[in-house]
């Protein structure tokens, strides 16, 4: 008789309200996909969503759907998001405390470095015609922190003689804190405002953080398209 495979399942952000769960076992038929696991999901948790839309990872890696899980994996169902060879000074941090882009400016600097390029984005109190009070923010941390390395192996291919500092925050921010900071430095400054655009845009990408916005009329989970032109 074929053992079944026990897997870890995790759901963030909108996921995780309509599973009405944030982590929970589950046993799987021998051969079972990420899409098999998903399903199941579902049957045990109606209000979640078809998986257009939902992203699927295995053991903090994204994965394609059609992966077959293993005993003992962890697997993650996300929503869309809202993270080089040359290390010295690189900075990756998720945190809970108010981000100082002096101190990632300063891990980026060096003699060679003729410009430092840093972006701050900071928590507005409007959005798509919503008057916003204050912001959450939350992240499935273990993996948020690999994917910023991620990208900076990616600008350390394009860049190579940049480097990079990137800060998220997590949790309730109000109207005017900084939520995220990218700090590229580079011998010149055409390429470090190239590769901190390049940072910020794969953050918002790739990066499993959402944004809920508390507004006068509701709260709001904002995702793909949405979070990128946030």
């Amino acid at each position: 008789m074929a053992i079944a495979v026990a897997v870890r399942v995790r759901f963030f952000a909108r996921l995780r309200e309509q599973a009405g769960v944030e982590i929970e076992p589950r046993q799987m038929p021998p051969g079972s996909t990420l899409a098999d696991v998903y399903d199941v999901s579902r049957r045990a948790h109606p209000a979640l969503p078809e998986r257009e839309g939902v992203r699927a990872a295995l053991n903090q890696e994204f994965a394609d759907w059609t992966i077959k899980v293993s005993d003992g994996d962890e697997v993650a169902f996300i929503p869309p998001v809202s993270g080089g060879a040359h290390r010295v000074g690189i900075l990756f941090e998720l945190t809970a405390d108010p981000i100082d882009a002096r101190r990632l400016e300063a891990a980026v600097a060096h003699a060679g470095a003729g410009a430092i390029c840093t972006f701050t984005g900071v928590v507005r109190d409007n959005s798509r015609g919503h008057s916003v009070t204050e912001l959450d923010y939350e992240a499935y941390t273990e993996m948020a922190t690999a994917q910023m390395r991620k990208i900076g192996d990616e600008i350390a291919e394009q860049w190579p003689e940049a480097r990079v500092a990137m800060a998220h925050r997590t949790g309730k921010l109000q109207i005017g804190d900084a939520s995220v900071v990218v700090s590229v430095s580079c011998p010149h400054r055409a390429e470090a405002i190239a590769a901190c655009k390049w940072g910020i845009d794969r953050l918002k990408e790739t990066v499993p953080i959402w944004k809920k916005e508390h507004a006068a009329d509701g709260t709001y989970w904002i995702e793909g398209d949405e979070a990128k032109q946030a």
